[in-house]
């Protein structure tokens, strides 16, 4: 087997790769043929990279790392990355066990680093607000029936279903991204996380 080598990519689809944000990162070659090896981003180890712009003004773009974003926040911060109307993707830095929450509206998780598991029960007494977008942190444990658990990996993806309490808890740093409605529990630090 031949033994594999590390080179610069010179472009992509025509386009230098210095136009392209990729720095000066190397990319494992697997053959001289061309194919290169994926590197995905933890925790522990990213590279923050940088907004590169083709043929337009940069003060129109951002950009933010979500690793670098978690490596900063708070355990069960909810700070937002992305925006689209309400909609807001967060950036989550799952470590120990969070308090239960629960939203008027299907929520979407996925785990990018660690392992998580997501624990599921009924809210009982311990409603939320039904006038409320966005993740509610309930007032206690929910008093309803035990629902189940889902249990991450790096690349698993969860439904967190409206009305349904649940909590995360990671027996190590982990990082999850969440799709729901901006609310009371979105950080929105876009001075502080954006890159332009």
């Amino acid at each position: 087997m031949e033994e594999a080598r590390y080179s610069r990519r010179a472009q992509i689809d025509g386009v230098p790769e210095a136009d392209l944000g990729f720095g000066n990162s190397l990319a494992r070659e697997e053959n001289p043929m061309g194919r290169y090896t994926t590197v995905l981003g933890s925790l522990h180890e990213f590279e923050k990279g940088r907004l590169s712009i083709v043929d337009d003004d940069p003060k129109h773009y951002c950009h933010s790392n979500v690793f670098a974003v978690a490596s900063r926040s708070e355990p069960y911060e909810k700070v937002a990355v992305g925006k689209n109307l309400e909609y807001v993707i967060e950036a989550i830095r799952a470590e120990g066990t969070s308090a239960w929450m629960a939203a008027n509206h299907d929520e979407f998780v996925v785990l990018l680093d660690g392992e998580v598991t997501i624990s599921f029960a009924e809210p009982g007494a311990a409603a939320i607000a039904e006038n409320k977008d966005g993740t509610q942190r309930l007032a206690g444990d929910p008093t309803g029936r035990k629902m189940g658990r889902v249990f991450l990996k790096r690349g698993h993806q969860a439904l967190l279903p409206k009305g349904a309490a649940y909590r995360f808890s990671a027996a190590r740093p982990s990082v999850l991204i969440q799709q729901t409605i901006a609310g009371d529990l979105t950080r929105q630090k876009w001075a502080e996380i954006c890159a332009s």
